[in-house]
């Protein structure tokens, strides 16, 4: 329990207003429960929500100690009431999850709450799963990275074993991601392989195309299958043998193939008639092929997940989406 005394320049505030100017990682939501539970006593005595403070009112605070802190990048899991997340498998050690276009993986500069990683540790702290207060605590952490503007699967990390584990496999190639793009005009041909080598700008936040090997490149190669065509659109099927920076944006747009509502290194004036924003890109499938031990996590080997829907397969190619049983939203 805390104790605070009302002062001249907190007076005439509303309780719940004070409260949540005092204790910012507290979501609303739960400041209002508290509230009612009177975890929250003015003057020793339980109060409503829109009660005005006056000076020498004494409030006692029945919360936990974490929600007192200051706002930090690692601590922002706490301000999550309801945290959202598509889960498509969970067991002790890993979590894959349908990341939605827009969200970021990881708090940076622009976002430090509404991040995919926040999202996951609200959920495990709610579930009792994991708090950064015990001792010796391993902080859930993501495997796999995608772009704020892609969806798809991301593979977090519940125990440091299985981190360890899962982040070999990944180095090893054990594992096959697939993704679903739209691509402006027909690829020619249809079907085969990307290959080139990948020099990316840290200061732009880009990467440029090369088909020989230049000084800091790295080699980028991308299988492809064309699985629809129409109203000068291809729906393609790529599979990533390596996992670059914008690995597929690059390549499909130096192929002269850009992707459909991709600013960075699509053609604006291409998308104007689609009226698409935002990459059509979707990590939509993902495969486990271990070739060796993979100790808890050998329940994976031989598995494949993959989303129900892909937003501009339904809007784009619902034909295909309907021969491919994918559901409608």
């Amino acid at each position: 329990m805390k104790e605070f005394t009302i002062g001249k320049n907190d007076a005439g505030q509303r309780l719940d207003r004070w409260l949540a100017k005092t204790l910012p990682l507290l979501p609303a939501p739960l400041a209002q429960k508290y509230i009612r539970l009177k975890r929250v006593k003015v003057n020793g005595k339980g109060s409503k929500r829109d009660v005005r403070l006056a000076v020498g009112d004494v409030l006692q605070l029945y919360i936990n100690d974490e929600f007192f802190e200051k706002p930090t990048p690692e601590n922002a899991f706490l301000s999550l009431y309801q945290p959202k997340l598509n889960i498509l498998y969970e067991d002790e050690h890993i979590l894959l999850v349908d990341k939605r276009p827009g969200m970021v993986v990881h708090p940076d500069e622009s976002e430090r709450v509404n991040t995919l990683l926040t999202h996951i540790q609200a959920y495990l702290y709610q579930k009792k799963e994991w708090s950064p207060y015990w001792e010796n605590s391993f902080a859930p952490a993501l495997c796999n990275r995608i772009d704020r503007n892609t969806g798809g699967i991301v593979i977090a990390a519940k125990t440091a074993e299985g981190l360890r584990i899962m982040n070999q496999k990944i180095k090893d190639r054990e594992l096959e991601k697939y993704y679903l793009c739209v691509v402006h005009g027909t690829m020619s041909p249809r079907e085969g392989k990307l290959e080139s080598f990948l020099l990316k700008d840290e200061g732009k936040k880009q990467v440029s195309v090369h088909k020989k090997p230049v000084p800091g490149g790295k080699t980028a190669v991308t299988l492809y299958k064309t699985l629809a065509v129409g109203k000068g659109l291809s729906l393609v099927e790529c599979e990533l043998i390596t996992g670059r920076t914008h690995q597929i944006r690059a390549q499909f747009a130096a192929a002269g193939h850009p992707l459909l509502g991709d600013g960075k290194y699509g053609r604006q004036q291409q998308d104007k008639p689609y009226g698409r924003h935002g990459q059509a890109l979707y990590s939509y499938k993902l495969a486990f092929r271990f070739t060796t031990d993979a100790g808890p996590l050998n329940g994976l080997n031989g598995r494949t997940w993959q989303v129900d829907t892909v937003d501009f397969v339904t809007e784009y190619f619902p034909e295909f989406s309907q021969a491919a049983g994918t559901r409608k939203t």
